[in-house]
Order: C-alpha cells, then structure tokens, then sequence
C-alpha cells in the first residue's frame, strides 16, 4: 500500500509539474506577443554611424559659414540656407536609420519566426510616436523663432527622444530603456551648453547608439 501511496504522490507531482510548466510556457507566449522583440542591434550601430557621418558634414557647413568668408556677406537669406542643410542632413540621417532598421530588424523577425508588423510592433510604434510628435513641434517652434531659440534644437531632440525610447521600453527590450535614460540625461546636460549641441548629437545620436547597439547585437543576435 506504501508503495501504492509513493507512486501515486509521484504521479501527482508530475502531474503538477506539467501543468507548472505549460502555465510558465503560456505566460511566456502572452509576454512575447505584447512585445515587439524584433529590434536589430546592428541597426542602432549604423543608425549611430549615420549620425556621426552627419554630424561631420553639419560640422563642415558651421565651419565654412562662420569662417569661410567675411562676415559681411552673411545675411539673414545665408542664415537660412544654412539651417535648410543642416535640417536636410538631420532628416537623411533620420531616414537612412529608419530604412536600416526596417530592414535588419525585418530579417532578424524572419530568422526568430516573429513577424515585422503585428499587434505589439504597431503599439510600439504609437507609444514612441507622441513624444516624437511632440518633440518635433518644440523643435519647429523653435526654428521659427530663430535667435538663440535654435541653440536649444539639439537638447529638445534628445529629450524628447529619450521620453520616447522609455515610452516603448514596456514593449520591447528592456534594454531599451536604460538608453532612454542616458538620452533625457545627455539633453538636460545640454540644455546648459546650448553653443555646443553638434557635440551633444555626436554623443547621443552616434556614440550612444553604437555602444547600445553594439550591447544588444552581443546579447541577443550573436548566436542567431
């Protein structure tokens, strides 16, 4: 009867067992599927590049504007010019970067078995969109004003994309979020050195990035 006893309380515990385990497995699909673990790090090392690249040529336009030629034949038309091509060169940065992460992170999603667009990518995306949104307006506001308001482009942007990256950190890597923090940081420091924001994009936009990215490509692509 005793051994009776012993196999059936080894059943049982099996038993729980196998229910414990397909409980865990069923918490981990619903986890997986509320977020989107499809981000590439490669991508934000080369979206850090770009940056860089870019921070170079906005370099290379400040240097010639201010001290390429006498300050006589700067008017307020060359002024604008001036900010058309640096806003130019932000926005191809922007949009060589979004282009590379469509395109590694789709392929990582192929060789993990997730899909590129789905519930959780389409909520990533709108949580991150607000503050960008927001951002962008700050940012046109500030351009329009002209002056000294200008100065403070580059420590909106980094603000307002760090408020993003922490908004969608909940919905994907959680890596995510600590580059969130480094970003506000980055942007509230350079809110007090408003005549240095070419520098500040370089640490935020290039050299962060690549450091993030290169974490993450060790941590959850090495092997893939």
């Amino acid at each position: 009867m005793s051994l009776n006893f012993v196999s059936q309380s080894a059943f049982i515990m099996e038993k729980e067992n196998d229910q414990l385990a397909a409980l865990n497995d069923i918490r981990r699909m619903m986890k997986e599927s509320s977020r989107f673990l499809s981000l590439s790090g490669l991508s934000g090392i080369l979206a850090g590049v770009y940056a860089l690249a870019g921070a170079f040529a906005g370099h290379t336009l400040l240097r010639n504007y201010y001290g390429g030629a006498s300050a006589e034949r700067y008017d307020g038309a060359d002024h604008r010019s001036l900010l058309t091509s640096l806003a130019f060169i932000a926005l191809a940065v922007l949009v060589l970067s979004l282009a590379t992460a469509f395109v590694l992170s789709g392929r990582k999603a192929r060789k993990t078995g997730h899909k590129l667009f789905d519930y959780a990518s389409r909520n990533l995306m709108w949580s991150m969109a607000v503050p960008l949104m927001a951002g962008g307006i700050v940012c046109l506001s500030l351009l329009l004003r002209g002056g000294d308001f200008v100065l403070l482009v580059c420590p909106v942007l980094l603000i307002f994309y760090g408020l993003a990256l922490f908004a969608g950190s909940r919905l994907t890597l959680p890596d995510v979020r600590y580059l969130g923090y480094f970003q506000i940081a980055l942007g509230l420091v350079a809110c007090f050195y408003p005549g240095h924001g070419l520098i500040f994009w370089s640490l935020g936009f290039g050299v962060l990035h690549i450091i993030y990215g290169s974490i993450m490509w060790y941590k959850y692509e090495r092997s893939i």
